[in-house]
Formats: structure tokens, C-alpha cells, sequence
């Protein structure tokens, strides 16, 4: 491909120009960052060498091969290095590039990256007549997610990354962003500050945290599950009553249980589940509870639970689903709470019921249950029900 001409690029209070020598120091010092380390694929451990390589030489090849666009992204008053944006890849033929982005720890919160990759985009439109720019970032990322969103790029779906984070999930999201759809300068545009995208990007993008409930006097965590928990939730999944009225594997092995704690890390990765295990103070597993938020409307959820056979008739599962619903409504800010079960599973309706749950109907084949279609009751939780 024809070398890409460098060029700086002043919009909405930042400098978009060329990686210089003299940023090495500013890129090393940036790139110690956990979250750059842990999002990226910059070397580890980052080291001076790496710094001075990536601007002396990586990128000024890129911009010669016309392989690619790397800018150096400052402050347009101050001249401080704020981060890297540009385009990490061109393809020609089909008149498309990828975006990439970093912003140094010192600079977050100031939307660096929203407003760099506008402007990186609307020059690649304008200037290379780009047809089509693509966004990926492995799932987890949602710092990343909601900066591309906020950019203007439409996020469609999952992939596997030809290149993931060294210890990082292979799974990615992709995203693309036409000419035409990229915000003005000082536009809010998507996910902006105060939406409910951007409240749960805050909240998945950060750990598991552990929640608190209380039956008779007696604490309760709600904590993510792990390794420890896997000869109990064996046991549990092969309890007969665990399977009458449950659709886990039958017969239900130890792979099961640790596919089962990778499928509770990665749901709450994409940001679309809450799966905890019940424990009590001395952390024995008592049960596992699940909030999974609809694909379809983002302020319903449902919910499902299994309470391990020694933990029940104890109210250990009614005070957790509280617990867990409570959170559903005030961090997530849902709407209402829908839980189902086969028709004659009155264990289950109890649990719900004393959670506050309102048994609303009878769902005539409402669930697939080991090959059949079932009856299933109906229920739901609102805000104000637990008032």
C-alpha cells in the first residue's frame, strides 16, 4: 500500500500528531498501567527498550507501509501526552481499517479516548476515504466498549481474537463505525454519562463483588464461585430432588461443576449474568443463585437457585434471592425480576414467594424440561415489593 501521509489533527481540545523520540519516557511510564498490561498486548514487563522501539521505530514504519496510522494523542493546550489512538490497521482493498486506543492512568475520566477516536475516524473517512473502521477489544474490556460505543461504533456481536492479551480470554467483541455515524465534537452521543449502559459498564468492569444476606441472626456471602466449591456442587447436582426439577446433566461429573465456573467467569465478563454461591461464615457452599439479564430488554432479568440438600428448609435461599434482587434494582437499575419453575415445584415457589416474588400465572409449555416441553409458574419482583 502507498505510504500514509502523517498528519496532526487538532479537535475538541486534544493533538492527535505523530509518535516523536521524546515520548519514549511517557509511553514507558503509561504502559506500566495494570490495566493497559492486562487489556493489551504490550510486552511484559514493559521496559525502556519497548518504549523507545515503539516510537523510534514501530510506528513511523507503520505510517510508511501505509500499514497503519499510530498517533501520539496530547493535550492540545499543554502539550501533555494523554494516550495512543490511531489506526492499527488498513486494508486497502477493502477500504477499511482497524482502531486501537489506550489512555495513560493520569489522564482517565476526561474522556481521551471518546474524543480521540472521533477525530481519528473522521480523518479516516475524509482523508483515506475509509469505507468502514472495526473496534474489537477482548470481552471483559468495557472501559473499551463504552468508549467505542460513546465514538459512534455499533457493537454487533462476539468473535475469537486472532491475537488476545497474553493470559487474557480469547473471546472478543467487534464493533464497526460508517461515515456518517461519527458524533460531533461535545455531542453526548451513545452511552453517555448516566445511562444504563454506562452504569453496568462500571459495574462489570470491575470484579465480582461479594454481597451480604442474613437468616435468624446467621451472616450469608454471596461470593463468585470457584474450585473450592466444586465437590459440593457435584453432590448437589446429583441430588434427586437437584434433578427432577432442574435441567443439570444427568449423570453430573466434576467437569460439569468446572464448566460450570467458567461459564459464571464469562457471563459476568460480556456483562450479561450474576451467578454467586451462597456460603456461609465459614464459607461452606450452600447453594448457588443466578440473576441473568435479558438479552431482549435491558431492565428485566430472571432468576434461578439450587440450595444444596443439607441447606435446606433453613431460609438460606429466600434471604440470598433478597439479597441478590435488592442488588438487581439499585446497581443494575432493573426493572422487574422474573423467576419460573415446573409446574409442582413447590420448593422453588416457596423460595420465591418469601423473597417477595408474586406468582402471577401459569405458562402452558413454558419451559423445556429434559426433552419435554412443562407447565411453568410465573413470577415477578418489582422495586417496590421490597419496600
Amino acid at each position: 500500500m502507498a505510504r500514509v501521509k502523517p498528519v496532526e489533527i487538532v479537535e475538541d481540545g486534544l493533538l492527535l500528531r505523530p509518535w516523536q523520540a521524546d515520548d519514549a519516557d511517557a509511553v514507558l511510564r503509561a504502559c506500566q498501567d495494570p490495566d493497559i498490561q492486562r487489556w493489551t498486548t504490550v510486552p511484559r514487563p514493559y521496559l525502556p527498550g519497548h518504549a523507545h522501539g515503539f516510537v523510534t521505530e514501530a510506528a513511523p514504519a507503520d505510517w510508511s507501509a501505509g500499514t497503519g496510522a499510530p498517533f501520539a494523542v496530547c493535550d492540545a493546550a499543554t502539550g501533555e501526552l494523554l494516550g495512543s489512538c490511531g489506526l492499527v490497521s488498513i486494508d486497502a482493498g477493502l477500504r477499511s481499517g482497524e482502531i486501537g486506543y489506550w489512555t495513560a492512568p493520569w489522564a482517565r475520566g476526561a474522556g481521551v479516548s471518546v474524543r480521540a477516536t472521533r477525530a481519528v475516524a473522521r480523518w479516516a473517512f475524509d482523508a483515506l476515504a475509509l469505507r468502514r473502521l472495526i473496534w474489537q477489544a477482548e470481552v471483559g474490556n468495557h472501559a473499551s466498549r463504552l468508549a467505542a460505543l460513546r465514538a459512534g461504533f455499533r457493537v454487533e456481536g462476539r468473535l475469537r481474537l486472532a491475537d488476545p492479551a497474553p493470559g487474557g480470554s480469547p473471546e472478543g467483541w467487534i464493533g464497526s463505525l460508517l461515515p456518517g455515524e461519527v458524533p460531533a465534537p461535545g455531542e453526548t452521543g451513545p452511552a453517555g454519562p448516566g445511562t444504563l449502559e454506562a452504569r453496568r459498564a462500571a459495574v462489570f468492569g470491575r470484579p465480582q463483588p461479594v454481597l451480604f444476606a442474613t437468616v435468624a441472626g446467621t451472616e450469608l456471602r454471596l461470593r463468585p464461585m470457584d474450585e473450592r466449591d466444586l465437590a459440593a456442587v457435584v453432590d448437589t447436582c446429583r441430588d434427586p430432588e437437584t434433578i427432577r426439577w432442574t435441567t443439570v446433566p444427568d449423570p453430573y461429573e466434576r467437569s460439569d461443576a468446572e464448566s460450570y465456573v467458567t461459564y459464571t467467569r464469562g457471563t459476568w465478563a460480556s456483562g450479561t449474568s450474576a451467578c454467586y454461591v451462597v456460603a456461609d461464615a465459614d464459607d461452606r457452599y450452600l447453594g448457588s443463585i443466578d440473576l441473568r439479564l435479558s438479552p431482549a430488554d435491558p431492565l428485566l432479568a430472571d432468576v434461578g437457585f439450587m440450595t444444596a440438600p443439607y441447606a435446606r428448609g433453613r431460609g438460606v435461599m429466600p434471604a440470598a434471592l433478597t439479597t441478590l434482587s435488592t442488588w438487581g434494582f439499585t446497581t443494575l437499575g432493573l426493572a422487574r425480576i422474573e423467576w419460573k419453575a415446573n409446574v409442582g415445584n413447590t420448593a422453588s415457589r416457596r423460595v420465591a414467594e418469601k423473597a417477595g416474588f408474586t406468582v402471577e400465572g401459569t405458562l402452558r409449555a413454558g419451559l423445556s424440561h429434559r426433552g419435554r416441553r412443562v407447565d411453568a409458574w410465573l413470577g415477578a419482583l418489582l422495586p417496590g415489593d421490597l419496600a
